[in-house]
């Protein structure tokens, strides 16, 4: 008798074959399920609707068994509502009433002379209180979970912005003044940018203005070579431009959500070309834009392949010389959790750790988190599984979200009503040269770092093991910016909590990427710089930033000065050798 024979007599072959067919009836159906939630992602821009539901019903059900708070809103409710019909009756008489609402910080709305008429005061103030209303309508009400707090006040106050007077003709003073002094031609120029900026979405092309900027004809110009490349990376070698130069080279690691020449983009405001000329050996890595095919490539991978080869190849090219390392965004988180690793396994190859809007903690990972619980989170995946990538517009368009104001209905106001269209500059062509990201990675790093921060509590694990940033000795030099939405700077503050290295941070002027493309002589930017030593006691961001002196001007030459004091000099500059693939800035930038 057989062994299938017994199989078959005892039944265990019927339970084997059951079991197969279960599960490849379980897997079959995990497919439908990913196409039919990435079907349905197409009609919902990729918003989960079981998350909006779920932030909602949360909210709907903790304010009913609140009657405080609902006291509160209806007595607010009804005070707004006399205040603006009091308010309107006195602008029609033109009494010139005091406001009865503000707008916040940074709101330039109404700020242009022709909101103080009536009755467009009326519209604006009707607005600003009605926005307030909603603040107030989705904060501070008890038992509702935090997550779910900030998601329906972000929906609310996108909606809110959609519908502002600002966006319309009839009800925006500044267009309709533009509108009878250019006899209606500003509607015409609009309505021609709309007509060019639809056709070119649909073409899947570069926005208009754009073209003016070439990689590696006006942006990405800084001379170098290709001196490393694998599957992941290219790494770009730029020598000193003098005659005295740094033994330690710098090794930059962006983020791969973007292109590297966001630190190369014109001469006059690359963060290279200073640096080179500064006596620095730069090294870059250049991500390569991840198609279907890399949809298993994972964070480690991101770590191994990426920043671990570039510091090989730096010290074949450069042996016995220690690394001032430099990471951008997600780029310093990466770089971080490699230090770590480093730290814990005795390779002391790295002179300095520098985090440019870096973040290490994402408790407070700021309005980014919106997007991100396990629903959003699930949804994504279905999405991300179909091609296996992330789509460049799905990320954009969160960032875009994040200043709605700013960067979608003012924009749309200025082109398409008043008929203005600024030229697009090179920081314009650099953000909408956009590259995606692989399943696997993105879901890892939404998972591990946002959801669980398990970088932070230690349990992050590389190679079967956590890491641990307290082990990380080497100085580092962390860089904040003030109006970072993505990446704000009191959580980047936050590498002081579990460093046991000497920390110098940085607190600069400016947002996520303009505050960190901060060339010396750019007009309107400051700074404040503080170090801490390893025994010296905390002091939390607030704190640091009352007591720290504001200096005007560029952060770049501190960074330099920091830098060379980690560094020692060559009195003659090493002959550049190495292998030479190509000429910056490779070839892996210019994958669409």
């Amino acid at each position: 008798m057989t062994a299938n024979d017994v199989a078959d007599k005892t039944g265990t072959g019927a339970s084997t074959g059951d079991a197969d067919r279960a599960g490849a009836l379980s897997t079959d159906l995990e497919v439908v399920d990913h196409l039919l939630n990435a079907m349905m992602a197409q009609v919902t821009g990729g918003v989960s609707p079981a998350a909006v539901a779920s932030a909602w019903i949360d909210w709907g059900l903790h304010l009913a068994s609140s009657p405080a708070k609902q006291v509160a809103l209806t007595q607010q409710a009804l005070s707004s509502v006399f205040n603006w019909n009091d308010y309107f009756l006195k602008a029609a008489m033109w009494w010139h009433p005091a406001p009865v609402a503000r707008p916040e910080p940074g709101d330039h709305r109404f700020s242009a002379r022709q909101w103080e008429f009536w009755p467009f005061n009326s519209f604006a103030q009707g607005f600003l209180l009605t926005q307030q209303w909603w603040d107030a309508a989705t904060t501070g009400i008890p038992g509702l979970s935090r997550r779910h707090e900030s998601q329906v006040k972000f929906m609310a106050r996108q909606w809110l912005d959609r519908r502002a007077p600002s966006n319309f003709l009839p009800t925006n003073p500044e267009v309709l003044a533009c509108t009878v002094a250019e006899a209606g031609e500003n509607l015409v120029r609009g309505a021609r940018n709309l007509i060019e900026d639809v056709q070119h979405q649909m073409r899947g092309q570069a926005p208009v203005g754009t073209e003016a900027w070439r990689v590696g004809r006006d942006i990405a110009v800084t001379p170098g070579r290709v001196v490393f490349r694998n599957h992941l990376i290219e790494l770009i070698r730029y020598d000193p431009a003098t005659a005295e130069v740094k033994a330690e080279p710098v090794l930059i690691v962006p983020a791969w959500i973007m292109k590297y020449y966001i630190l190369d983009l014109s001469p006059e405001n690359s963060l290279v070309r200073y640096l080179v000329a500064q006596g620095h050996t730069v090294f870059m890595v250049s991500w390569r834009n991840p198609t279907e095919e890399d949809r298993d490539l994972g964070m480690d991978d991101y770590r191994r392949h990426g920043v671990m080869a570039a510091l090989d190849a730096m010290s074949s090219a450069m042996p016995e010389r220690r690394i001032n390392a430099c990471g951008y965004c997600l780029g310093g988180t990466l770089l971080s959790i490699a230090a770590a690793a480093m730290a814990r396994d005795g390779d002391g190859r790295l002179a300095s750790v520098t985090l440019l809007a870096a973040q290490t903690d994402f408790t407070e990972a700021g309005e980014l988190m919106v997007f991100i619980d396990d629903s959003q989170l699930a949804y994504m995946e279905h999405m991300m599984w179909v091609k296996g990538y992330l789509e460049t517009g799905q990320m954009s368009g969160a960032f875009q979200l994040l200043r709605s104001n700013d960067l979608i209905w003012s924009r749309q106001v200025e082109q398409y009503l008043k008929g203005r269209r600024e030229p697009a500059s090179d920081l314009t062509a650099w953000n909408a040269d956009q590259t995606r990201m692989p399943y696997r990675m993105h879901s890892e790093y939404l998972r591990r770092l946002f959801l669980e921060n398990k970088l932070m509590g230690g349990r992050f694990m590389v190679d079967g093991k956590p890491v641990s940033l307290s082990d990380i000795r080497a100085p580092i030099f962390a860089v904040g910016t003030t109006r970072d939405h993505i990446a704000p700077w009191k959580s980047v503050y936050k590498i002081n909590l579990p460093a046991d290295a000497e920390v110098t941070f940085v607190l600069t002027s400016g947002g996520h990427n303009a505050g960190i493309v901060s060339e010396p002589g750019h007009r309107g930017r400051s700074y404040q710089v503080g170090t801490r030593q390893p025994e010296d006691r905390y002091v939390d961001p607030d704190a640091w930033a009352a007591a720290t002196p504001r200096i005007d001007g560029s952060w770049w030459p501190e960074w330099s000065k920091w830098l060379s004091g980690k560094s020692s000099a060559l009195p003659v500059a090493p002959p550049a050798g190495g292998p030479d693939l190509g000429p910056a800035p490779g070839s892996y930038v210019f994958q669409a």
